[in-house]
């Protein structure tokens, strides 16, 4: 049993080594002008169908899924915020997202190949490691199971159908985390997504979640929040500690809320953009910022 637990131990170790040479030497290419090799393809796809099923396995979508101003809603959603990468009937897909590897794929099969809860699971926390982003802090519930219903339908579309579908929705709106309604003119903004979430998180994972979405990391080092090893902007995991923002402001709630969404107008000149930050999110953001380690 030693000579056999030996041998296993060996193995498991030469295998570590040549893992951590292959990584170091960088021997595979991660360049977006060459596509990944078939077996790490086929991994990755299977590894994320499988993660997908798993993880809406608990969603339940709404009864009238495809009730027609829901349709027309997600119409509006996928000409502001999918067809850029996904293209659609007639419609190629936009530079970007025939550049990105791995490619978008089209979605008028999405149906055949996922159920709604699994595209409604996807559009809300996109997918790591491609180019799919996550819609939950921008989107309304309603909206992002409008998305769904409209995907849903893309496959019994022709390309007329589809003109004939972007022509209507532009009676609608698709918030993407503004005030702005989604929905006909008259009718009242709604909460995104993380403000009705499926799994109760809690306001510390919320906030590092917003903190994520508004890129904050991208600039930042931020306490809890894995990031970039970034050095564009000042690391903010000792914010609590800071007697003042910038420009001189007292580093208060409130002043740190309005810094969050207007810095331009608080410190004019400052490298810090505006990032379309919602009232909300900034709260968020600034109870976890102003916690004490």
């Amino acid at each position: 049993m030693k000579a056999v637990f030996a041998t296993l131990l060996a193995v498991a170790l030469l295998a570590a080594a040549a893992a951590a040479a292959f990584v170091r030497l960088g021997l595979y290419d991660i360049s977006a002008t060459t596509s990944h090799t078939g077996i790490v393809y086929r991994l990755l796809e299977t590894t994320m169908h499988h993660s997908v099923s798993r993880r809406a396995a608990g969603i339940q979508a709404p009864a009238a899924l495809h009730e027609p101003q829901r349709v027309a809603l997600g119409a509006a959603c996928y000409r502001q915020h999918c067809v850029q990468c996904h293209g659609a009937p007639g419609v190629a897909q936009d530079d970007i997202g025939k550049s990105l590897q791995p490619l978008p794929g089209p979605l008028v099969d999405a149906a055949r190949r996922w159920r709604p809860e699994e595209v409604y699971w996807i559009t809300r926390h996109g997918i790591k490691m491609s180019g799919m982003p996550a819609w939950e802090a921008r989107l309304s519930d309603n909206e992002l199971w409008a998305v769904v219903a409209f995907v849903d339908r893309l496959a019994a579309l022709s390309p007329a159908d589809y003109a004939g579908a972007m022509a209507s929705s532009q009676a609608f709106q698709c918030s993407s985390a503004s005030p702005a309604c989604s929905g006909p003119p008259g009718c009242k903004p709604e909460p995104t997504a993380d403000l009705q979430p499926l799994q109760m998180r809690d306001r510390d994972e919320q906030a590092r979640l917003a903190l994520r979405q508004h890129a904050c990391i991208a600039c930042h080092r931020v306490r809890g929040v894995v990031g970039p090893d970034t050095h564009v902007g000042p690391p903010l995991e000792d914010f609590a500690r800071r007697q003042f923002l910038p420009g001189g402001l007292p580093n208060t709630h409130s002043n740190l809320v309005r810094w969050l969404r207007e810095p331009q107008a608080l410190h004019p000149g400052t490298a810090m953009p505006a990032m379309g930050v919602t009232d909300h999110h900034a709260r968020l953001m600034a109870d976890y910022l102003l916690k004490p380690e």
